[in-house]
């Protein structure tokens, strides 16, 4: 008998495959091609305190192995989610994780006491529709010239501080790749009190224009993700499984069954799946049935007989 049931702290995913944050919007979409109850949780649309219209100009460009997107994180605001969204995501049957942004530490805080607030009030009424947050520290900090909260720890620290003191939901922080320490920031996210990291996020590239002699993109850079980063990916996330007592949310480039055994090996308690989205419509469905296969083929009864074996 299988059993993909995975422990997260307090919560149970009912499988290692998480849908990540914009790549799957709120999950209304893809629901009408695969029943997405099937998934161990979503990650929903980035989202902020206001709506957000989003970047002007090309927003994504494939390269080889991978995606670059320069979306800009356009979502309709958190109030607007919660009035509408929330009411769809009251009849699924997995975790759901708000991904929340924000551009100054007082847009966080807000952004998560308005989760609080309707979680509560669902919760007493009998229908919660959020299990988790999952804060976004990529975003830049408007006060600091626009450096990601999520570059330099004790930055970090003070965002990440004042976001668990507004909502006793379990808070995940979604670290950075481009961080000058991941480690140090995914230990100092544990001293102060996260219930879990996810990592990585976009890896920090350009595509050049040589006919226009220009970036394609009107913001310069733009994020990286899909296959190629894979292997960077797993080895922060192997690191940071290592240093911390936290579970972890592994991410970047999963495009098979084989992929997410990969991350649980690494010391990942569940995995969550991008970019394959765009590749695949059917993508949650098929990389479950892989990895049961795997765990067939291999006699492995549950995920933890291999969970950080490395």
């Amino acid at each position: 008998m299988i059993d993909l049931s995975c422990s997260f702290g307090k919560l149970t995913f009912k499988n290692p495959i998480v849908m990540a944050s914009g790549t799957f919007g709120f999950g209304q979409e893809y629901g009408a091609i695969y029943d997405i109850n099937r998934l161990g949780g979503i990650s929903g649309k980035g989202l902020t305190l206001h709506p957000k219209a989003g970047n002007d100009g090309i927003r994504v460009y494939e390269t080889p192995s991978g995606l670059l997107n320069s979306v800009g994180l356009e979502n309709p605001g958190v109030e607007a989610f919660l009035r509408e969204e929330c009411q769809r995501w009251e009849q699924l049957d997995l975790v759901r994780i708000v991904n929340l942004g924000g551009n100054t530490i007082q847009d966080y805080v807000e952004g998560a006491e308005l989760i609080e607030a309707d979680a509560k009030r669902r919760e007493f009424a009998g229908n919660p529709a959020v299990d988790m947050i999952e804060l976004n520290i990529s975003c830049p900090n408007v006060k600091a010239g626009g450096m990601a909260y999520g570059i330099q720890t004790e930055t970090a620290r003070e965002v990440v501080r004042k976001v668990r003191a507004a909502t006793s939901l379990p808070l995940v922080i979604k670290l950075s790749p481009n961080a000058e320490d991941i480690v140090g920031m995914a230990v100092m996210c544990e001293q102060e009190g996260a219930d879990g990291v996810s990592l990585v996020n976009t890896f920090s590239a350009m595509k050049i224009d040589i006919y226009k002699r220009r970036s394609v993109f009107n913001n310069l850079y733009a994020g990286l993700s899909g296959p190629a980063i894979k292997p960077i990916a797993l080895r922060m996330v192997h690191q940071v499984s290592k240093a911390v007592s936290i579970p972890v949310m592994g991410m970047g480039g999963i495009c098979n069954g084989t992929d997410i055994i990969e991350f649980i090996m690494a010391g990942a308690a569940v995995t969550q799946v991008g970019t394959y989205n765009f590749m695949n419509l059917r993508a949650g469905e098929d990389l479950l049935d892989q990895v049961e296969q795997f765990m067939i083929a291999e006699n492995i009864s549950t995920l933890d007989e291999i969970r950080g074996i490395l």
